[in-house]
């Protein structure tokens, strides 16, 4: 919840940070928002983001039509508060949303990033390829869990100990709106956590004893600490280029598809709440589809 420290100032600025990690936004991107967001936060002028509520929005794009912006850069505008504010939503920080009701411009969507399943396990299998360190042991456990379960950032790093559970073979972890939810996890991701676990994490110094991924001060990981360690072995096998901090996420959502998961079940595992954000992993696979038409028709 909502601390006295946690002004929308401060609240932006942890903003900027998810947007760095969880969707690897660029600097410009990064400046665009901030701008914004500043621009809005000096408009409304609230010391607590709770005190937020749609009458602000609505005096907010009145504002910018008195400013005279165009409409594209009012669309912007107004779609990096909303962002914002969902994020602040999402976080637990705020109770209600207050621009759900406030229609925003249509924006292109974007489909994810998705690696070949040739590039998956490159990828997974080079830490303990090039060393047996226990920050290898650690990076192995932490990216097979990431395609192992489709996790997100937040919740990889989130995870405890004591959410693993070996003989079921599933995570437990709190998702958006701190709901929790049961994934399964293969037993090749699990033997590599149990590794880790056994052999690995117990030289990490144990400030943190619940953690499970920890850094080498003995804390919990950091989302800029676990984007750090995806970057560092992408690009050892050129891939950097093609990764963001979700794109193993992406990757577990298409690769089921493609081998025939229902939609329905895909959700789930994901914690979407709407089947609809789901359902962009279905373009992909039709892509995918596609290409193995084009691949295997004669007439093609």
């Amino acid at each position: 919840m909502i601390t006295e420290s946690s002004t929308i100032t401060s609240l932006i600025e942890d903003f900027l940070e998810y947007l760095v990690v969880e969707r690897a936004c660029s600097n410009n991107t990064l400046v665009s928002y901030r701008n914004d967001l500043n621009q809005f936060d000096e408009h409304v002028n609230l010391t607590d983001v709770n005190q937020i509520t749609s009458r602000h929005i609505d005096k907010y794009v009145k504002y910018l039509s008195h400013k005279g912006y165009l409409s594209t850069t009012k669309g912007r505008k107004l779609a990096s508060v909303r962002s914002f504010v969902s994020y602040l939503h999402s976080e637990g920080f705020i109770e209600n949303d207050p621009t759900e009701l406030i229609p925003t411009p249509k924006r292109s969507q974007r489909l994810p990033k998705v690696l070949k399943l040739s590039d998956v396990k490159k990828l997974l299998q080079l830490p303990l390829h090039i060393s047996s360190s226990p920050d290898a042991m650690r990076d192995a456990a932490m990216l097979q869990i990431a395609y192992a379960s489709g996790l997100r950032v937040s919740e990889i790093i989130g995870l405890d100990v004591e959410d693993i559970d070996f003989t079921v073979g599933s995570v437990r972890c709190l998702g958006k709106g701190s709901k929790e939810r049961m994934v399964p996890v293969h037993r090749i991701a699990l033997d590599s956590i149990d590794r880790y676990v056994r052999r690995g994490r117990t030289t990490f110094k144990q400030q943190e004893s619940k953690a499970l991924f920890l850094n080498r001060r003995g804390t919990r990981l950091t989302r800029q600490g676990f984007w750090g360690i995806v970057k560092k072995y992408a690009k050892l096998i050129g891939l950097e280029n093609s990764i963001t901090p979700h794109t193993l996420r992406h990757s577990f959502a298409t690769h089921l598809l493609e081998g025939g998961a229902s939609i329905r079940h895909v959700q789930e595992l994901l914690g979407h709440a709407s089947i609809s954000t789901t359902q962009i992993y279905t373009h992909l696979t039709v892509e995918f589809v596609r290409d193995q038409y084009d691949n295997a028709h004669p007439r093609a």
